[in-house]
């Protein structure tokens, strides 16, 4: 994906300063293994991070791999279960950047095609957490500079040892009662998001549109690096780097029985 304003992408023509490789959110990289990172300071990891209990990056490929039990159980009387379509949805992150090289900041933007799950609303428009969950296999996560993907990847996200994020919404605001069958609505959506072992809650605000069985929908957040226990990426080539991520989710949904 092009970088904003055709600024130059993070770290590129230029040598990393203590690393051989580059990368960042999305999905696992092959090479070397990534030792299990300690936590930020003020961050309280309630995905554990330690050896002990953590995931490898072995099982969590195999996780990754392992179907879905979101929806395994019986749902309630009359939900709407609304599954992703395959490869028609897709999950961007934005970071803010001034490159050596450039009069001007810009984006840094990165996505990926790798979203599955499903969202199960009651008919009155409120959530089923048990039954709900949003995964992206970050190691798929690329920009237009393959140096920077490697760099994001294995030094910030750790995608080797936490190669999916996850997102279970547990509260909605805004919907309509009871949910009509078509239609655009404006609205907030709280959970879960599970990011490089850390869980934290996070409210999404979302707009969606709804034509019988079909949905669509644009979701934007936006958190901090050491909110998820991560620092952000550092190189000659980088002035600075805002210190504020912003993710967007584009996800196209259909009901399923």
């Amino acid at each position: 994906m092009a970088v904003d304003r055709g600024a130059p992408a993070i770290f590129t023509r230029h040598r990393l300063v203590g690393s051989v490789a580059a990368v960042t959110f999305a999905g696992a990289v092959a090479a070397c293994g990534v030792a299990a990172p300690t936590a930020a300071p003020g961050v309280s990891p309630t995905v554990a991070a330690s050896p002990a209990s953590s995931t490898s990056a072995a099982s969590g490929a195999a996780a990754t791999a392992a179907p879905s039990t979101a929806g395994s159980a019986a749902l309630p009387a009359g939900a709407l279960r609304f599954q992703i379509v395959p490869g028609q949805s897709k999950a961007t992150f934005r970071v803010r950047e001034q490159l050596a090289d450039h009069p001007l900041d810009s984006d840094a933007v990165g996505s990926t095609g790798s979203v599955s799950g499903q969202l199960v609303l009651q008919p009155n428009g409120t959530i089923v957490p048990d039954a709900s969950k949003i995964a992206v296999d970050v190691s798929s996560l690329a920009t237009d500079q393959p140096l920077r993907d490697n760099f994001i990847k294995r030094n910030t996200l750790q995608a080797q040892q936490y190669p999916t994020a996850e997102f279970v919404p547990t509260k909605v605001e805004g919907l309509p009662s009871p949910l009509p069958a078509s239609g655009q609505y404006t609205f907030k959506l709280t959970g879960l998001l599970t990011l490089h072992g850390v869980q934290k809650e996070v409210t999404w605000d979302a707009t969606a549109t709804r034509d019988g069985s079909n949905l669509t929908g644009t979701a934007t957040t936006e958190f901090k690096f050491g909110d998820f226990g991560m620092t952000p990426p550092k190189a000659p080539a980088v002035l600075s780097v805002v210190d504020n991520i912003r993710l967007e989710t584009n996800l196209v949904a259909s009901a399923t029985a």
